[in-house]
């Protein structure tokens, strides 16, 4: 259909862009694939409605610098960056750059699908977004301190090992901590735990 939501996916390996479009397909979405960010870029102003899903590293422009420049430009599409695990700082700092969410690879294709279903449906209407915030404010009033302690820790980019030292508590504590963050705030991944937290604030 003509006004069907298009997914916008964006990454400079060919298998990448083909296995996505392949996988879209087979879950009835439509996509249109880009190799770089510049080519997304170069369209951006008739960008058909829908979501962007791209790389957070490519060679010419990083995924994060091309959303600062779509947000310059007015473009407001919601934008899933695909992220490497050592890269995960860089994906937090996407988030408070306006990115919806971010999946760290080698990711699950339901994860990704349920993510891309989602920022498709934050296009429609505010309200139900506002309530949402609401919810997530009182989740985290409802966290100890050590458990917000862990919490900023995760939002900050830092790995278990850092939190550890930083609180002078084991590892171990800290993953406990971290669980029990996960079930207070009915978060699903870490991407959605930070994404969350960032935006209630």
């Amino acid at each position: 259909m003509a006004n069907e939501p298009i997914v916008h996916v964006v990454d400079d390996d060919p298998a990448i862009r083909d296995s996505l479009a392949f996988l879209l397909d087979t879950a009835d979405l439509v996509s249109r694939t880009y190799e770089s960010a510049a080519e997304l870029l170069a369209e951006a102003n008739s960008l058909a409605p829908g979501c962007i899903v791209t790389d957070v590293r490519m060679p010419d422009m990083n995924g994060l610098e091309m959303v600062r420049r779509l947000s310059e430009m007015g473009i407001r599409h919601p934008v899933i960056v695909m992220t490497g695990h050592a890269d995960v700082p860089l994906a937090i700092e996407a988030v408070r750059a306006g990115v919806k969410d971010f999946i760290e690879k080698p990711f699950d294709d339901e994860a990704l699908l349920s993510s891309i279903r989602s920022a498709l449906a934050d296009q429609i209407g505010t309200a139900e977004r506002d309530g949402h915030d609401a919810e997530v404010r009182d989740r985290l009033a409802s966290l100890s301190t050590r458990e917000r302690q862990v919490l900023e820790g995760l939002v900050a980019g830092q790995a278990n090992k850092v939190i550890a030292f930083d609180l002078e508590i084991s590892p171990r504590t800290v993953e406990v901590y971290r669980a029990n963050v996960m079930t207070k705030m009915q978060a699903r991944s870490l991407s959605e735990l930070v994404r969350m937290t960032i935006l209630a604030r």
